[in-house]
């Protein structure tokens, strides 16, 4: 059997509030033990009196009677009346556990249905709202300040060893049991498909190309160094000479050609590869083991920690310098969403159907959890002083109740007084 957490005392959250609600609570009390104790000092003053002043004792007698019984059924909600054990009294102390399922019935059953949910969201027009508080440059200015400033923490929180932790522990065990080759093979044949290749290609020529013209020195000395040692000095810069020119020229070519065939061959080479790597055993096990070492090599690692490095470092300038391009790319998104929230009908439906959704979604989901609490709270409450805080904050309510009794029971004992006189 499950042991149960022992009561738990109320925390007051705020004593001077307290404070104001007990004496509320006394005033309330004093009035209605005043008019009981009005109603009876008629009652004596006017005893065995008729005509007008028995329609006064009548109604100073009725006043009484509803007095005393409104006082005990007000009191025996939080207590024995008079500390008398009286059946079906002090229910709150006695039966708080079943209030507080009640309750959460209640709440379950009139607050957490889909249609109310939706009808409150949409009455609540949260797009709207957003984006007029948003058109506040001040308040989008805080926003961007906060979100800038939990980032920057964010990011001086991750250390070295958990980015460390990251990849040998996350990443490299995952690379290692994904095969690479279908999607090298894939990408690659996308790739292919649509030329998006060619932009790389280009790239790499054009600075080939700037390089060779840039140094036509380096480009001599060396094939120099591989050239035989018993040639002439003077053969040698002529060769060299002459395969620069050509290499030039070669690459020149490559560079205005569009369909030159060393473009077509590597388009070749490279369609190849992608089949290969799709279908080939040979080709899809180099692939394999080429992974397994790079994953092997423990550069991994620190490149990834030196990324992560210059990553960090660089969003945190950004990030803390107010007029930095970060922040000013945010308030500049942000402006743009409040006109679009400000501006767009559509788009408010939208945002306020998918919060409406999401709300939905988090009630059908966590609901249940979110009631229980409720119930869970209050069985752990103390009974006597669960009572007592109840009575602080509705008592003072409670007291007009005794208060109509005094007053409606002095009219209906007067009314009763007449019928009582008519009949008679």
């Amino acid at each position: 059997m499950a042991a149960t957490s022992p009561p738990i005392s109320l925390i007051t959250p705020d004593p001077d509030a307290d404070e104001a609600r007990r004496r509320g609570l006394r005033q309330m009390r004093t009035v209605a033990v005043g008019l009981l104790l009005l109603a009876a000092c008629v009652y004596v003053a006017t005893l065995g009196r008729d005509g007008f002043w028995g329609f006064v004792n009548a109604g100073a007698e009725a006043s009484m009677v509803g007095a005393i019984a409104d006082w005990f059924a007000v009191t025996a909600l939080f207590k024995h009346p008079m500390g008398l054990p009286i059946p079906h009294t002090a229910l709150i102390p006695r039966r708080k556990d079943e209030l507080g399922k009640g309750l959460e019935e209640f709440v379950g059953e009139n607050f957490l249905q889909e249609d109310i949910i939706r009808e409150r969201v949409a009455a609540a027009t949260i797009s709207a709202r957003v984006g007029d508080w948003l058109s506040d440059p001040a308040n989008a200015r805080r926003v961007v300040d906060e979100v800038s400033d939990v980032a920057a923490i964010a990011l001086g929180k991750v250390r070295d060893d958990h980015i460390a932790d990251l990849v040998t522990q996350a990443f490299v065990p995952r690379f290692r049991e994904e095969p690479i080759s279908p999607l090298l093979g894939t990408t690659l044949m996308e790739v292919l498909r649509d030329d998006l290749h060619h932009g790389v290609v280009d790239l790499v020529v054009e600075e080939m190309h700037r390089w060779l013209v840039d140094n036509p020195d380096t480009f001599a000395r060396v094939l120099g160094e591989r050239a035989p040692w018993w040639a002439p000095p003077k053969l040698n810069d002529a060769v060299t000479t002459r395969i620069h020119t050509e290499a030039v020229a070669w690459v020149e070519d490559i560079r205005d050609d569009p369909h030159h065939r060393a473009r077509d061959a590597l388009d070749s080479m490279l369609g190849q590869l992608a089949h290969d790597l799709l279908n080939d055993a040979e080709t899809q096990a180099r692939a394999e083991a080429f992974k397994v070492r790079l994953l092997d090599h423990p550069q991994v690692v620190t490149t990834a920690i030196s990324l992560w490095k210059a990553m960090r470092s660089a969003l945190l300038v950004s990030i803390r310098d107010r007029e930095g391009a970060v922040r000013q790319r945010l308030l500049s998104e942000l402006n743009l969403f409040s006109g679009r929230l400000r501006e767009d009908a559509a788009l408010r439906e939208r945002l306020d159907r998918t919060a409406a959704d999401l709300t939905v979604f988090m009630i059908e989901r966590y609901g249940a959890e979110l009631t229980t609490v409720i119930t869970h709270t209050i069985e752990r409450w103390d009974g006597k002083e669960a009572a007592r805080r109840i009575e602080l904050h509705v008592g003072r309510d409670l007291q007009f109740i005794r208060i109509n009794g005094t007053i409606v029971g002095g009219l209906v004992g007067i009314v009763i007084h007449a019928v009582s006189l008519a009949v008679g």
